[in-house]
């Protein structure tokens, strides 16, 4: 089973993913935390890790509320996981990092960055090993740099799904223009990482409709020379 929702001010897709009977794993909690929590217990389910497909705030800014949540009403503790090299988005300097990155998009990433600056997570319970399966589940991380420098996507084989996060989106990919990104490893992370996995591949991006890669790789604008960042 995976179950959507969309939230925050950039509607991020946030991700339950179903890993056994009564258990899952929760991709990229960008907001509304009191609105996660409450499909997960409607659907019975107690996540098992909290895993950020890349540092950005709306993809991880309520991971920090959620876990205290299941720590002091459940004494369940959930680990959140990220790449290392997106580790300085949170802790300690987290939020000068914040600040310069979205520096090029103006006063409107400001206003989202201030909503949602107060869930910086302290730190990383684990960091996600690029190839492995994550927690003896059937996800596993592609190294996928571009929109940050950690981005990564996890890919299910046995599913049948890869969830991309800010990397591959519907007919478009990720923003190049902040600091720290990189035009060029994002199209080589498309072309010889997500474009690599099976064409029935279903696509779970963390913004907007759902694709496929055979669909991105015929309908993409990035393939016509024509970047949408």
């Amino acid at each position: 089973m995976v179950e959507r929702m969309i939230v925050g001010p950039l509607y991020t897709n946030t991700y339950i993913v179903s890993t056994g009977k009564k258990e899952c794993f929760l991709i990229d909690p960008g907001d509304e935390a009191t609105k996660i929590c409450s499909r997960l217990e409607s659907l019975n389910l107690i996540p098992q890790a909290i895993i950020c497909t890349h540092g950005h705030l709306d993809h991880t800014s309520t991971a920090r509320e959620i876990q205290s949540r299941y720590l002091a009403e459940r004494d369940h503790r959930i680990p959140i996981g990220i790449h290392p090299n997106d580790a300085p988005f949170f802790g300690d300097g987290a939020e000068e990092h914040h600040r310069e990155c979205f520096l090029p998009l103006g006063r409107q990433a400001e206003q989202v960055f201030d909503q949602l600056k107060a869930g910086i997570p302290t730190t990383a319970d684990f960091y996600v090993e690029i190839g492995t399966p994550i927690l003896e589940s059937d996800l596993v991380a592609l190294e996928t740099p571009g929109h940050t420098p950690g981005s990564i996507s996890l890919y299910s084989e046995p599913r049948g799904v890869v969830f991309s996060g800010d990397t591959l989106l519907f007919k478009s990919v990720g923003r190049t223009d902040l600091n720290g990104s990189s035009a060029d490893a994002l199209v080589r992370s498309i072309s010889t990482q997500l474009f690599g996995l099976p064409d029935e591949t279903r696509l779970f991006p963390g913004h907007g409709p759902f694709s496929s890669i055979e669909r991105e790789k015929t309908n993409n604008l990035l393939l016509e020379g024509e970047r949408i960042f």
